[in-house]
């Protein structure tokens, strides 16, 4: 069990002050040069993934063979923790957990209408709307969503639970897990900007979230109640959020985060079984089987295309954005999922993202973006045609309105969100509040004031940014400082094998020593000399 924070583990002043400033300093030109400093935030933004857009599709498909290639050696069965340590969480609510964590509100957003943008604008000049295009719509959506983006939320989350765990170093952060490479500059200022960035990160990926649930609840809520959207709607949606995820945040991670999660895994399902049987599941069980079948015979090209010939915007406007936008909130995943993986093994927590984290979302694409598909396809709506001239809001709303009972489903859809992002939004309150803790052990839940006052800083962000109407150019400035946490997944990746070499190194190389010698130090246990008493 989690034990509350001593009276020693106290808020760091200097990880939480560089944070509010990096913070400020984004949201400062929003207010004093709203026509020019979203024009250089896009500029940066264009920058990143014109110029180095190599970087990250190698980057991408790199943490995939890493992690393959890590899970199947023999360091896959070290486990996160000493021999005392045993999971924290039931398998079912870790996997909820972690997947209601990384995608949150966005994948009921675009689940619905991202093939459909395949399928007006396919890659590799296919022709739009052809019977080809519909099957790479589907299948772009399982790779988007797939191996590789959980690949990225993976790789920091390892060595963050190791230094936690097996270390047991004291600090939730980043700069902890980095000490295996950057050593003491890990307790200066190289590791206290390190985490104020990852601060910024998290409070970005909120605008995110914020960005995409609010103008879709605002949409689905007013028509429901015969209200026009509005920002005075807009703030009493937001007031609502903050209440549900401000008394999770309260409650901690079994009674409060857990219990979310749980609740948000069951109500999804149930809604996408309706789906299924009310909607063309033929369609969309042949569509996922051929989609997955095109993605891993394609997995290298469609990992490593950035069309150098033909021009095409296709990789920048969406792998490249996407993998920016994974890593830009790896570091905040990477955080939280260390924390509740206790007792875990590695194998245990890759085979949880890459594999769990992928079918997760791999169902969605396959059920709600089949029968948007199959929607255009048939000609019973234009899905397409809705999407260009009135956006996602729009588009979700009548998609649900071509299903029985439509307005029932509106409302657990509604509900399905509230939840969604709220698991999200608690998710970063509970890892500001460890990241900005000070000396926090992964056997602690940091102070509740902590975490509250984060809390209600996400939701003043939340105002401040709807009122300005600048959550894009938040979200496009957090996708920039991708672009530098790709060399710090390095360094944490370098961290952790230096660890394993030198805790296990010798015995990984003997593979009786993992059954047949309980007390000699093994791969499922910790290494005397790194145990803390």
């Amino acid at each position: 069990m989690s034990v509350q924070a001593k009276p020693g583990d106290s808020l760091d002043l200097r990880v939480f002050i560089l944070s509010l400033t990096v913070l400020t300093a984004v949201i400062a030109p929003l207010i004093l040069f709203p026509e020019s400093g979203p024009a250089m935030i896009n500029a940066a933004f264009s920058f990143a993934t014109g110029q180095f857009g190599w970087l990250y599709m190698l980057a991408g498909f790199s943490a995939v063979v890493f992690l393959i290639g890590l899970a199947m050696s023999q360091y896959g069965n070290v486990r996160l923790g000493g021999p005392e340590d045993t999971p924290e969480f039931s398998y079912f609510s870790w996997i909820a957990m972690i997947f209601c964590g990384g995608i949150g509100i966005a994948i009921v957003n675009w689940a619905w209408v991202e093939p459909i943008y395949y399928f007006t604008g396919p890659p590799f000049g296919v022709e739009p709307k052809s019977a080809e295009a519909a099957e790479w719509a589907l299948t772009y959506g399982q790779f988007h969503w797939g191996l590789t983006p959980w690949a990225i939320y993976c790789l920091p989350a390892i060595p963050i639970a190791y230094s936690m765990y097996v270390r047991r170093q004291s600090g939730v952060r980043l700069s902890e897990a980095a000490r295996g490479v950057l050593g003491r500059h890990s307790d200066g200022w190289i590791g206290v900007t390190l985490d104020s960035i990852v601060v910024f990160g998290v409070v970005g990926g909120v605008g995110t979230s914020l960005g995409l649930a609010i103008p879709l609840v605002s949409k689905l809520a007013g028509s429901l109640l015969g209200i026009e959207p509005s920002l005075g709607l807009d703030l009493s949606i937001l007031a609502i959020w903050t209440v549900i995820f401000g008394a999770s945040v309260w409650f901690g991670l079994s009674r409060g985060i857990r219990i979310l999660s749980d609740t948000n895994v069951i109500l999804a399902i149930a809604l996408l079984a309706f789906t299924v049987v009310v909607g063309p599941s033929l369609f969309m069980i042949n569509g996922w089987v051929n989609s997955l079948g095109q993605m891993l015979s394609n997995f290298v090209t469609m990992s490593l295309w950035t069309d150098p010939i033909s021009h095409s915007t296709f990789p920048q406007d969406w792998t490249i954005f996407y993998w920016a936008w994974w890593v830009a909130y790896a570091p905040m995943m990477g955080l939280f999922v260390a924390r509740i993986s206790r007792g875990r093994t590695i194998r245990e927590l890759i085979v949880a993202e890459l594999v769990w984290g992928s079918l997760g979302c791999w169902v969605f694409f396959a059920v709600w973006g089949g029968y948007a598909l199959d929607l255009q396809i048939s000609g019973r709506l234009d899905v397409s045609a809705i999407l260009s001239a009135e956006g996602i809001p729009a588009t979700v709303q009548a998609i649900l309105g071509t299903m029985p009972m439509s307005g029932l489903v509106t409302v657990v859809f509604i509900i399905l969100c509230f939840i969604f992002l709220a698991t999200t939004l608690d998710s970063a309150a509970y890892v500001l509040a460890s990241v900005t803790s000070h000396k926090l052990s992964g056997y602690q839940e940091p102070r509740r004031s902590i975490r509250i006052v984060w809390a209600l800083i996400l939701a003043a962000v939340g105002i401040v940014l709807i009122q300005l109407g600048g959550l894009k150019p938040v979200q496009t400035s957090t996708i920039v400082v991708a672009l530098p946490l790709i060399p710090v997944l390095v360094i944490l990746t370098l961290s952790l094998l230096r660890w394993l070499k030198e805790d296990f190194g010798e015995q990984a190389k003997n593979d009786h020593l993992l059954m047949d010698e309980p007390s000699t130090p093994t791969l499922n246990t910790v290494p005397s000399t790194r145990r803390a008493d």
